[in-house]
């Protein structure tokens, strides 16, 4: 068990997520978090002279080493890093929902400020692929935009909801970091710069994200899931009834491979192996955890782990020296031997008492002990079921044995589709068969493992023989085949070429689709049970592919996936889908309409503010002239004018929130148009549109959408 080496105890309460440690003057490394009143606060025990008050930064009355500086706007993230290359020190930055400040601490002056119209929920600051500079890059509202050190934009791109989490990891191992995105669509992204390189889907929102060593990174869900990825290989996962509120890698036990270093909500931190997940070492604070960070604070040389509390309790850790190495490690192995053979031997022992009890069965020639006859098997298929009076569309699950034998229950684990990951279905001791349908409904389309284990024996078992086998939903099991239909054909649609042979979509069709007879050519019609409205699919002879379908986000995913199949990498497309765009330029011309109301908004906010100026510098003179009727008369309209302000304020926090809404949506709509095209036309497109609502061109927005240029 390895102790704190150091405990602080600031008098300051401390933001979740929004803590870091910067060296602002190049060699003292400083404790830094944002406050719940809109300050961050810098704590620095190296530097103990008294800093004069000046522009943003101000020394705190209640701790000598703590520095305070004023945003005066709920903080949403921070970081601190070397954003210039020639720097001396580390930049702090510090995002809100509308801002960007870079800050040189040092210096006490702002490096830069700019507007985040769409807000900043999480930054990470370094390099990323070819670009030459140090990157401050910021996600916010579908939107990922990187700063230079000046606060020039270099980088920006959109992806598919609210982003939550960033990280930097050399993901593709060529030495050159690729940006992994966490969003609140339950994805994780990886950018090659403005490239979309892989998509791992996950069942909560991506609330963190941390590179741990090599391709190797590691992630937490609003679940109370925290694992690990190596690429897109899931390496392990465990999940809590509490959540995770940082995840930060660090070599804790001196084995030169960092392990992941959780804080949760209940104050744990635990530390956990990179490759099984296995605790390995454990401590406990008496409030929530804020942050886990790392650095050299006691300047010895050596970086220790520092984890904080929300409520200002700080706890530094130093990792195992190379003495204790060896028999640490020895340890650990020993302690994974024993508890291998543990459970070996258990699981034996089970195995041993469930012969015997079936053999005095046998013998006895009594009824109720666990055998079934030798030839039993779990047999699964997978159908679609149109909606019907009684019940919705689904997908039906049949479970069944060849034999008299019954299923006395059944245990399915799929992501992303049962609350809990979870469905135990129990037919009952009145209707027990050797049949079992479960109704499944995936919510949106993606290829998802159905683990199954199904209980089975005879209608007296007392014991039970589990099978255990794996099924896999394809990735469009929403879509029924149909060979006519009275219902209106799509006006939306999509058509791109094709290099390669019809035989080779059938086959993506019938890996993709669940097709009760698989299909021999390219050219199908499909009802959609989830949405209504029908999917068609056609090739020409030339190698063209139509899709004719209302739904653009199923449109983009049949692209992606049809293109990953076939190995598609550059992919152009021309579109048209005249109800979404109808919509898409409605919410165009919302924007306009709330950033005119905006500004007038702001410009009534100011008016009133110099009338309250002048109203208090009245009412003060008339206080100091004993003219009490009309100090009274001044401070009732300085009431009036403030609940006028509060319902201005009111009204204009409502306008924003709108706007945030509408400038989400554009966002979604390029992300949409891109998802239509694969590898340089996507960039392309993306890049395109982004031009275009620059210069506030409608027009060439809807033509860059539809023509791909």
């Amino acid at each position: 068990m390895l102790i704190p080496i150091f405990t602080l105890k600031l008098n300051h309460k401390i933001k979740p997520r929004a803590v870091a440690v910067g060296t602002f003057d190049g060699v003292h490394p400083c404790l830094t978090a944002a406050t719940q009143t809109g300050k961050v606060f810098i704590h620095n025990p190296h530097a103990r002279s008294r800093r004069p008050a000046a522009h943003r930064l101000s020394q705190s009355t209640q701790d000598s080493d703590v520095s305070l500086l004023n945003i005066n706007q709920a903080v949403t993230c921070l970081t601190a890093g070397r954003l210039g290359r020639d720097a001396a020190g580390d930049t702090l930055l510090v995002g809100s929902q509308s801002s960007l400040l870079a800050y040189d601490v040092h210096d006490n002056a702002d490096v830069f400020y700019r507007e985040a119209t769409d807000g900043a929920n999480a930054i990470v600051l370094g390099m990323l692929g070819d670009i030459p500079a140090p990157l401050a890059i910021v996600g916010g509202n579908c939107a990922l935009q990187g700063y230079d050190y000046e606060g020039n934009d270099h980088f920006w791109t959109v992806t598919g909801d609210n982003v939550r989490s960033l990280a930097l990891c050399d993901f593709t191992g060529d030495g050159k970091n690729e940006l992994l995105v966490g969003s609140e669509d339950f994805d994780i992204r990886v950018f090659k710069e403005d490239e979309l390189l892989s998509e791992m889907t996950e069942n909560e929102t991506v609330t963190s994200l941390c590179h741990m060593c090599g391709s190797r990174f590691g992630y937490a869900l609003a679940n109370g899931t925290v694992g690990a990825y190596d690429r897109t290989a899931r390496c392990w996962r465990i999940k809590s009834k509490n959540h995770a509120v940082s995840i930060h890698a660090f070599d804790l036990n001196a084995d030169g491979v960092p392990e992941l270093i959780t804080g949760w909500s209940n104050g744990k931190i635990d530390a956990r192996s990179d490759r099984t997940g296995e605790v390995i070492f454990k401590d406990n604070f008496s409030s929530s955890v804020a942050g886990v960070v790392d650095g050299d604070y006691r300047l010895d040389g050596q970086r220790q782990l520092i984890c904080t509390s929300v409520e200002g309790e700080v706890r530094g850790y130093l990792p195992a020296s190379q003495d204790l190495r060896g028999s640490l490690m020895d340890s650990s192995t020993e302690q994974d031997l024993v508890r291998e053979l543990s459970l070996r031997r258990q699981s034996l022992l089970l195995e041993l008492r469930s012969y015997q009890e079936n053999a005095e069965g046998l013998l006895g020639e009594t009824r109720g002990g666990g055998v079934i006859p030798a030839n039993t098997q779990l047999q699964t298929a997978l159908l679609v079921r149109p909606a019907t009076e009684a019940q919705k569309a689904h997908v039906e699950l049949s479970i069944a044995t060849p034999n008299e034998t019954v299923i006395r229950a059944v245990l399915i684990f799929a992501e992303g589709i049962f609350e809990g990951e979870s469905h135990v279905v129990h037919p009952g001791t009145h209707n027990l068969s050797g049949c079992v349908r479960v109704p499944i409904t995936p919510p949106k389309d993606m290829p998802v493992d159905l683990h199954i284990k199904a209980f089975v024996g005879d209608e007296l078992s007392t014991q039970l023989h589990v099978f255990e086998l794996t099924r896999q939903l394809p990735r469009f099991s929403m879509y029924d085949i149909t060979a006519e239909s009275s219902a209106a054909p799509p006006s939306g649609w999509a058509t791109f070429s094709i290099n390669d042979r019809p035989q080779r979509v059938a086959m993506w069709l019938n890996q993709n689709f669940l097709l009760l007879e698989g299909v021999d050519g390219p050219d199908v019609t499909f009802n959609s049970l989830r949405g209504g409205g029908l999917l068609s699919i056609s090739m020409a002879s030339n190698g063209q592919i139509t899709l004719r379908t209302d739904d653009i986000d199923l449109a983009g995913d049949l692209v992606q996936s049809l293109a990953s199949f076939l190995a598609v990498e550059d992919l152009s497309a021309e579109t048209d889908f005249p109800g979404y765009f109808e919509e898409l330029r409605n919410t165009l011309t919302e924007v306009d309409e709330f950033h005119a109301v905006h500004q007038k908004l702001t410009a009534a906010i100011a008016d009133h503010s110099n009338s309250i100026r002048s109203m208090l510098v009245q009412a003060e003179d008339a206080r100091l002239m004993g003219d009490m009727t009309t100090m009274k008369k001044r401070y009732r309209e300085l009431y009036d004018l403030n609940r006028d302000l509060i319902n201005e304020y009111k009204i204009r926090s409502n306008h924003h929130k709108a706007l945030l809404a509408c400038l989400k949506s554009v966002n979604q709509a390029i992300q949409r148009a891109g998802r239509l095209r694969v590898g340089k036309p996507k960039n392309q497109v993306i890049s395109a549109c982004r031009d275009a609502i620059k210069s506030n061109n409608a027009n060439a927005l809807f033509r860059i959408m539809r023509a791909g240029s």
